[in-house]
């Protein structure tokens, strides 16, 4: 007589794999529609939230399989191994993410000089939906800031603000920073000022007949399109450039405030940066402004060296 073994299939075990398929989807299908699509940053948060709860769920249910398999010989653990895997991805995000929320104050604009804050050129507004925010900063969260972060000071670089201005603007476009508004500056020079003395036309040059002209009368040319064009300051010492970016992987949005105060043969650049959505920035507002005065830092260097 045969004796047959026939071991029982987990179901739990069975159903984790599907629920870790849905969760990584899920994620899958919200990442890229915030980062190039519609998808606003408080939508993006409760899908990943919805992902994350879905993971959680697939991972408690691969661990019974596990516990199935380990006590009773019961199918399912490579359904088992297939759910961690799948369930990875979204409960690494989110438990990254609360592990920013924990180590970072509870802010979301930060600046360089907190006794004379640089001021919003346009102030930015966003629909905040389910993550509501104070609609100012208040002091308390200026004093968590100080507490935080006592070494982020603004910059100060030896020359005349043209000249940091010019290093200031070439830095923000290499950091993916579009600049929208500015203040402090006139406007490009024009090609031909109004007003200039015209060229002496010699005496009896009216009479020349025409058939004494040249045949070929040169043209001039326009100026090259990728020749930036002269710039003029109000005089006051003082340039805002104001503008947003976006995080490199997951595309939350920032706006950036760029401020050059001249001062005797120096100019000081201070930047005051604050996440668009959400009152908690996880500490990434610092990470943009710090980013781009380091950068600054090597441009006005390479700059001195020259």
């Amino acid at each position: 007589m045969t004796v047959r073994f026939v071991r029982p299939v987990s179901h739990a075990a069975y159903l984790s794999r599907y629920l870790g398929f849905a969760a990584l989807l899920l994620f899958f299908i919200a990442a890229p529609l915030h980062r190039f699509g519609p998808l606003t940053t408080p939508d993006f948060v409760a899908l990943t939230l919805i992902s994350a709860g879905i993971a959680a769920i697939a991972l408690v249910l691969a661990l019974i399989g596990l516990q199935r398999l380990w006590s009773v010989g019961a199918k399912g653990g490579l359904w088992c191994l297939y759910a961690l895997l799948l369930s990875a991805v979204p409960l690494a995000v989110v438990g990254y993410a609360a592990f920013l929320y924990w180590q970072n104050p509870k802010i979301y604009d930060v600046t360089t000089d907190t006794t004379d804050i640089p001021s919003w050129l346009s102030v930015p507004t966003a629909n905040q939906q389910w993550l509501p925010r104070p609609a100012a900063v208040s002091t308390v969260e200026r004093s968590a800031q100080l507490e935080a972060y006592p070494g982020f000071l603004g910059h100060r670089y030896e020359g005349a603000i043209d000249r940091v201005y010019a290093a200031a603007r070439k830095v923000a476009k290499a950091q993916h920073i579009r600049i929208l508004h500015t203040d402090g500056l006139i406007g490009a020079l024009p090609d031909a000022q109004p007003g200039a003395p015209k060229q002496d036309v010699q005496e009896g040059a009216a009479d020349t007949p025409v058939e004494d002209l040249p045949s070929v009368i040169p043209v001039p040319l326009a100026r090259p399109a990728e020749a930036p064009a002269p710039t003029f300051f109000n005089g006051s010492g003082t340039v805002l450039m104001q503008g947003d970016t976006r995080t490199l992987i997951l595309g939350a949005r920032f706006d950036v405030l760029i401020r050059l105060r001249e001062d005797t043969e120096t100019t000081l650049v201070d930047v005051r940066v604050a996440s668009r959505f959400g009152p908690h920035d996880l500490g990434m507002a610092k990470k943009i402004a710090d980013s781009y005065l380091d950068a600054l830092d090597a441009q006005m260097q390479g700059l001195n060296d020259n």
